[in-house]
């Protein structure tokens, strides 16, 4: 059994972490950090934990721990990490955006490795240290992928996204409230989003060179998941775009090419990414849904994990949706 740390365990995704980490058969949970609730019971916070961990909140940290998983807002991770040393063979994933960049891969004498396995599964085999990718980056980029790796992306590609409110973390703002949200939809950071640069990296990596991306993300009215939508010029058939994802994305557990339109509940609740494609006056449109909690967030994170110690790829991650 490994151990686990989990630092900034009051939020969604610290949450999602501690009940996949608990139910995973190869990991023990040792400590959830948190420094503004010490001694506090976990199931005070996350109340569908109750009964199923007896552990409080602390503000110390196993600096031996095996597993180091960072939940916290982005810029804060690097921050905890320059006040807090690990033992070099504790494997640090970061779920922030901190160390995503190429720029900001080497940190305290670690190199990240960027953690999206559909792309960069041999690396992260080595990898002690990953930055997880962020949820709207992960939607778009397996939506994308396949078309960059055959050098296929000609053109601009238009993607609009909409995400859950769990999207905006447990913080209260204007927008993230029930009264603004329900029935109600906006968008928001329209073509300067932050995932723009960790997608740019990985898509010039596959393909060799920039791709022009106009992106759209959108707030919506649910609570998990995200809806992306993009298309960009394709020459060829619907039946060669399909041949082309269905081989790039076989060896993918956790990536489904469907033949049928896709909706939200295929996914929510699971690890899973489902592609769908549709052609259009040469417009090819790619239409991906994941959780942004689970493969967006803390179901990648374990995925990357079983990876990186050469077990089974959906060992704990074997989870349900609820489709009804």
């Amino acid at each position: 059994m490994k151990t686990v740390g989990i630092i900034g365990g009051s939020g969604y995704t610290g949450g999602e972490l501690m009940w996949l980490v608990i139910n995973h058969p190869a990991l023990t949970l040792d400590f959830v950090y948190s420094s503004t609730r010490p001694s506090t019971p976990i199931s005070d916070t996350h109340q569908d934990l109750l009964g199923q961990l007896d552990l409080a909140f602390t503000d110390q940290v196993n600096t031996v721990v095996d597993v180091l998983f960072l939940c916290l807002g982005h810029g804060n991770s690097s921050a905890f990490l320059e006040q807090h040393t690990f033992s070099s063979h504790t494997i640090i994933i970061d779920l922030s955006n901190d160390f995503r960049l190429k720029a900001d891969a080497h940190f305290g004498g670690r190199e990240f490795v960027y953690g999206l396995p559909e792309i960069n599964r041999t690396a992260i085999k080595k990898a002690t240290s990953i930055a997880n990718p962020g949820c709207f980056a992960t939607a778009i980029q397996l939506a994308l992928l396949p078309l960059a790796n055959a050098k296929k992306i000609k053109d601009t590609v238009h993607i609009n996204a909409t995400t859950g409110s769990t999207g905006a973390g447990v913080g209260l703002s204007a927008t993230s409230h029930f009264s603004w949200r329900n029935n109600n939809i906006s968008w928001y950071k329209p073509f300067t989003h932050q995932h723009l640069g960790e997608i740019g990296e990985t898509l010039k990596q596959a393909q060799g060179e920039d791709t022009d991306l106009l992106f759209l993300p959108q707030r919506g009215d649910f609570t998990r998941g995200i809806f992306a939508t993009a298309y960009t010029a394709f020459d060829g058939t619907i039946e060669e775009a399909y041949t082309l994802y269905e081989t790039f994305y076989q060896a993918a557990p956790f990536t489904q090419v469907a033949k049928k339109e896709v909706h939200l509940k295929l996914v929510v609740n699971s690890n899973q990414c489902f592609l769908h494609l549709h052609k259009h006056k040469g417009q090819l449109l790619i239409t991906s849904v994941i959780d942004n909690l689970i493969k967006g967030a803390s179901g990648q994170a374990i995925q990357n994990l079983n990876i990186m110690m050469g077990w089974e790829e959906n060992l704990g991650l074997q989870l349900k949706t609820s489709i009804f």
